[in-house]
């Protein structure tokens, strides 16, 4: 077996192991802006060894989620709703710079391959839509990032991919309730065709009110969440 066909050290997959169910604890809030615990706690919950836990929280730490305290372990950030919200509004200058650009862009130089597969997807009728939320979630930043990939500048693609990282904690709430999965169908569609017939003005003006209104709904979900996450539990 050749250098480059070493498989990834166990620690390291351990690791992302716990990175991943520590963020999905505090996506769902089990963990809540606040709450302290140690290293040692994490290792026996998941029955592994301190070495992966303290990979996965440090780089918690450098994306935000948990801080450390030396003296007494590791605490989960309070929630700073001002970044989230500017980092939604990063996304609509983004997002709305690239719709502008693609509609805008000689028909040659459009993909349209990417604007198809969309198609599929979200320009179906109602009784074949999809209910599952994390599904829908998935293929809803795939919608986005396919939007903004296919304006054809890479940068703006990557910076816009570093933004669906950092919201993606509190993005999928908006995808907890029916009513919510069927209105990101109805505005996507609407995006969608606007797009495709090279209406502009109608694709910018539809984008920025769709990520509007799931920027206010993120946050009244949020903070709900929080409020019951904080209720004393009743037996």
């Amino acid at each position: 077996m050749g250098a480059t066909d070493a498989p990834a050290p166990l620690h390291a997959s351990l690791a992302d192991t716990v990175y991943d169910k520590v963020k999905d604890d505090i996506a769902e809030f089990r963990l809540v802006p606040g709450d302290r615990f140690t290293e040692t706690e994490v290792a026996t919950r998941l029955g592994v060894s301190r070495t992966p836990v303290r990979q996965a929280l440090f780089r918690l730490q450098r994306e935000g989620f948990v801080q450390v305290h030396f003296r007494s372990g590791w605490q989960v950030c309070p929630f700073d709703f001002e970044m989230f919200e500017n980092l939604y509004d990063l996304r609509i200058v983004l997002e709305t710079t690239a719709v502008l650009r693609l509609c805008e862009a000689a028909l040659d130089r459009v993909d349209r391959g990417r604007l198809d597969a969309l198609q599929t997807f979200w320009l179906v009728p109602k009784p074949d839509r999809k209910l599952d939320g994390r599904l829908v979630s998935k293929r809803d930043e795939e919608f986005h990032a396919t939007l903004v990939a296919a304006a054809g500048n890479p940068e703006l693609a990557k910076v816009h991919r570093d933004v669906t990282d950092r919201i993606r904690i509190v993005r999928r709430l908006d995808f907890t309730q029916v009513e919510r999965v069927q209105s990101t169908y109805d505005e996507h569609g609407q995006i969608l065709r606007a797009v495709i017939r090279r209406r502009a003005d109608q694709a910018v003006l539809l984008l920025r009110s769709h990520i509007e209104a799931s920027k206010s709904e993120v946050r009244k979900l949020t903070l709900h969440n929080l409020y019951l996450a904080k209720q004393p539990s009743r037996g």
